[in-house]
């Protein structure tokens, strides 16, 4: 297919972009600590721009040291110093044809407030210590490391630790509803006059930086919850002084820093705004509250008059977060109503994200007059080369972004590490660094992959791309391993999309796949391998030591998913409430089953990602699984199954199957039979250690760029 309007050229401001291919800003943490441009930074937007992205919006960028902190690993444009090494990176897109716009943010009540205590001591030291932030690094790792577990684990700390640290700044002293965005709670300030007059400067300054270190443009980010959002809702805005109450006032903040910075920039330099045009709240239960689509189509209007080049919307927030970072459940282009409703509002391009995830989609997009320019974020991180690939047309090669949130995910669970936010396919995303080097070293050399599961097909096409000979056995009709069981659940069918790309990226990196293949010794001294990657993944299991665990329907939910059990109107006990937990019961709540979900811990979910969390809890809640939590299952009986509970009582819940969801082991048998037939052999994946695609695609990378 050909992709004629992705592909034609565009004008947003002065700027002359050679495609409708935008990369939208999405905080990754790949700077360095004092704020400054590094290689990490350089060598992840590179990727992109050699992928053929025409614009790239920056991840969020910092206008001060103190209130304005985001992100440990993020940019600052709030110091004049770190302006060269901005113009280095830019410098290095720009050889690409890439246009870059640095996003200006600052996150209000939602920072996480010891990030300003502890960068506000930061820029302290690098006052007094030569060489100062040659060795921060490894002393904040180490500070938070003592720190934030108690934080994360003890809830009399988690509480307490709001009143030792600065608190946030917003337009009102309304606080986050930190059940719904899992964030630490904190206080909330409202900012005074003055500190709206400096916070106005700061922005101003940063984009006279910005301007400075040779970027094409800024963009605001007046959406997702942060500062400037929280001046534009009602739900964050309480103010009574003319930064409150009427949408001219709500948006007086906004408005002043635009007119500041056409000032000080020239009115020619290009100023975007990042803005959510309907809040969502509808969709938690709380109609009438926040931004909707009309307030929307006003504040698109009036940025439109006061001279913003470009709209680039997006919706919800972090308490509305579903309908921000769509999981997988979400359908491909589904706010196209909305975007479209803005584009015909006003005579600005449109830049839109929206699950937006094929080239086809795109094009239609375009062709629709929906859009002005296709909004990526996810996109880009699964694949660099989504563009470059379509405009080739190789699009069954693009690695597609399923929604599965690892990348949010790990960048909260990273952040505090020091470390970057990671992909789930793409186990170079924000690691780039480290493989760039890689070499064409394989020589014709052979490697046995076993098992054609997400870390098998990720070891084969990166050792096939380096010129190994590379042969996949897997013992299965087709590709995927517990993917197979990941893709049953309902509206958990962009599975099959890692699966099938997984697969054809393999293939087409050279390596060779054969199906439902007999693994043993003779086989494999029979392909007389140089080094064999043992891929054989996890099996979920059933405890037993439980009395009655080995009746025919007793079983796990990935081996019930993966055969495609049908059974309804029936009883139903699932053990355990982690995320394959809560999917399993919804496989079998959705055929009319009812169900009992079993929780030996206080609360349901136990470490599970907030946002998969309260995509599952309230369908299963509202279609009436019971939960019990605290309890245990200690016998299975026919027709019904004893559970424990912590204070000793015992209930007897109806239960024609039984499904468990609280363990998987290792199969990685193989190991020792690999190393009868050569000393190169490594094991990746869950035949390593038991976790998540994004553990068995890094593994695999790991592992394999180590072969030699």
């Amino acid at each position: 297919m050909e992709y004629k309007n992705l592909f034609t050229p565009g004008k947003i401001g002065n700027m002359e972009i050679k495609n409708r291919v935008v990369m939208t800003s999405m905080g990754v943490d790949v700077a360095e600590l004092n704020g400054k441009v590094g290689q990490r930074w350089i060598d992840y937007y590179e990727a992109r721009s050699k992928g053929e992205v025409g614009l790239i919006i920056s991840g969020i960028v910092r206008v001060n040291e103190t209130s304005g902190v985001g992100l440990p690993m993020q940019v600052s444009m709030g110091r004049d110093k770190n302006v060269e090494s901005l113009r280095k990176g830019v410098e290095v897109l720009h050889k690409n044809g890439t246009k870059f716009v640095v996003q200006l943010h600052h996150a209000g009540r939602q920072n996480e407030a010891i990030l300003g205590t502890t960068w506000g001591l930061l820029e302290l030291g690098e006052k007094f210590v030569p060489h100062y932030w040659d060795i921060a690094r490894p002393l904040t790792k180490k500070l938070l490391d003592v720190i934030v577990p108690p934080m994360n684990n003890n809830p009399v700390i988690h509480e307490l630790q709001k009143y030792i640290m600065v608190p946030d700044v917003s337009a009102s002293k309304v606080p986050l509803n930190t059940a719904r965005t899992g964030m630490f709670p904190a206080r909330v300030h409202a900012l005074t006059i003055l500190e709206i007059k400096l916070l106005e400067k700061q922005f101003i300054n940063a984009a006279v930086r910005v301007k400075e270190a040779g970027c094409d443009g800024v963009e605001l980010h007046a959406s997702h919850g942060y500062l400037l959002q929280q001046f534009l809702s009602p739900v964050s805005n309480h103010r009574h002084d003319r930064y409150g109450g009427s949408l001219e006032n709500r948006m007086r903040f906004m408005l002043e820093i635009i007119e500041g910075m056409k000032k000080a920039c020239g009115p020619d330099f290009p100023i975007l705004v990042r803005l959510t045009i309907d809040e969502f709240y509808n969709t938690i239960g709380e109609d009438g509250k926040g931004l909707t689509i009309d307030e929307g189509i006003l504040i698109a209007k009036r940025l439109e008059q006061a001279g913003v080049v470009a709209l680039d919307l997006s919706c919800g927030g972090y308490e509305t977060p579903n309908h921000t970072v769509e999981p997988m459940n979400i359908p491909e282009a589904w706010r196209a109503s909305y975007v479209r409703a803005i584009k015909e509002a006003v005579n600005i391009p449109i830049i839109a994200v929206g699950v937006i995830r094929n080239p086809a989609t795109a094009e239609k997009l375009l062709q629709d007059g929906v859009q002005d320019y296709i909004g990526l974020a996810r996109p880009l991180l699964a694949d660099p080369e989504w563009a470059l690939k379509a405009k080739e047309g190789r699009t069954d090669e693009i690695q597609r972004c399923i929604g599965c949130l690892a990348c949010f995910q790990s960048l909260f669970e990273n952040a505090f590490k020091l470390e970057p936010a990671q992909c789930a396919l793409n186990p170079k995303c924000c690691h780039e660094i480290e493989y760039k080097d890689l070499k064409k070293d394989g020589n014709g050399r052979k490697v046995v992959v076993i098992g054609a599961g997400p870390s098998g097909l990720t070891a084969a096409r990166e050792l096939a791309a380096r010129d190994f000979d590379v042969t996949v056995l897997e013992k299965a009709a087709t590709a995927g391993g517990q993917l197979n069981a990941a893709n049953k659940p309902p509206h958990k069918d962009k599975m099959n999309w890692a699966i099938n790309d997984l697969e054809n990226r393999a293939k087409a990196a050279g390596a060779k796949i054969l199906y439902k293949q007999k693994v043993d010794e003779e086989s494999l001294k029979k392909l007389a391998p140089y080094a064999i990657v043992v891929a054989t993944g996890g099996k979920a299991v059933v405890p037993g030591k439980i009395p009655g665990a080995d009746k025919k329907t007793v079983m796990t939910g990935s081996d019930a998913m993966q055969n495609e059990l049908k059974i309804s109107d029936k009883d139903v006990v699932v053990v355990g409430t982690g995320l394959t937990g809560l999917e399993t019961a919804e496989y079998f709540m959705t055929q009319d089953n009812r169900v009992t979900m079993v929780e030996m811990q206080e609360k349901i979910g136990p470490g599970l990602y907030v946002q998969h969390y309260y995509d599952l809890y309230p369908k299963l809640y509202e279609n009436h699984v019971m939960f019990l939590t605290s309890a245990k299952l200690t016998e299975i009986n026919d027709g019904y199954v004893t559970v424990e509970t912590k204070s000793g009582g015992i209930i007897k819940p109806k239960a024609d199957y039984v499904f468990f969801a609280a363990g998987v082991r290792p199969v990685n048998d193989l190991v020792e039979v690999a190393k009868k037939v050569c000393s190169n052999v490594v094991a990746v994946g869950d035949a390593e250690k038991v976790g998540t695609i994004l553990n068995a695609t890094s593994t695999a990378m790991q592992a394999t760029a180590k072969i030699k």
